[in-house]
């Protein structure tokens, strides 16, 4: 009878341990990959990491906050910030883990001096990645800015277009299929990588390691310092976790820690 009774108390502890569950929402590239890969290091840390994969950055933030998931995996502060105040949510960062340098690909020209007058350039519809799109536009000295610094630029602060370039604003996801039908796209990194670019060698320009936006883990305020939470971010802030990027993507997906 003893022996059951602690037979039966290490089932129950085991089943206490084990019943920790994450559900996590991630684009497929790198976000998910990202996340598969910590899976086994926190089964064995008593977490249950669930994957759930979208390819929006809508309903990520829209099911977090209400409750439907635990957390997301695919967006930059800037975004966040810009998605609070439209929709009047409060989520919260709760670890920076990476990089995805925002890239301008063509499937016509070699370079951006070979971009022709009247050219059409397709950029992100959300308002972070748009502005983002245009300062690096404006970096690479295609067109000039009202605020150079203004990561909320739109197509109206556009000052100087020498070239006269005729600017088209698409969900972020759809771009890459279009790229054949436009002279030049500004394409986030995930989406890049799942339509088969090599952004360290396909991109005519590509953000530098100073960019600001480094995509972050995204919570509840009332969820972001559980327990299960803290060891996804420190998952996610390890050694492993860094040479996983460093290796798999190359310099298209960049450690942030």
């Amino acid at each position: 009878m003893k022996k059951l009774l602690v037979a039966f108390a290490a089932v129950a502890a085991f089943s206490a341990h084990a019943a920790d569950t994450l559900t996590v929402a991630a684009t497929p590239v790198p976000h998910a990959e990202i996340l598969e890969f910590v899976k086994p290091a926190l089964a064995k840390e008593g977490v249950d990491l669930k994957v759930k994969v979208f390819t929006d950055y809508i309903q990520p933030n829209v099911q977090v906050a209400e409750k439907r998931l635990d957390a997301n995996f695919f967006q930059h502060q800037p975004y966040l910030d810009e998605f609070n105040k439209a929709k009047g949510t409060h989520l919260v960062s709760v670890a920076g883990v990476h990089l995805e340098p925002l890239g301008v690909y063509s499937s016509k020209y070699k370079t951006l001096e070979e971009l022709p007058s009247t050219a059409t350039v397709v950029i992100p519809n959300d308002a972070t990645n748009g502005g983002r799109a245009l300062l690096l536009l404006a970096k690479a000295g295609v067109i000039q800015l009202k605020d150079a610094n203004n990561i909320l630029s739109t197509v109206k602060d556009i000052t100087a277009n020498p070239k006269n370039l005729k600017f088209r604003e698409l969900e972020a996801a759809t771009i890459p299929r279009v790229l054949t039908q436009v002279d030049l796209a500004l394409i986030n990194t995930n989406y890049a990588l799942e339509a088969k670019l090599d952004p360290s060698k396909d991109a005519l320009v590509i953000e530098g390691s100073d960019s600001p936006y480094v995509n972050i883990l995204v919570a509840r305020p009332d969820d972001k310092d559980s327990e299960a939470m803290k060891k996804l971010a420190a998952a996610l802030h390890s050694p492993e976790v860094k040479a996983f990027i460093v290796e798999k993507y190359k310099g298209a997906v960049v450690p942030a820690f």
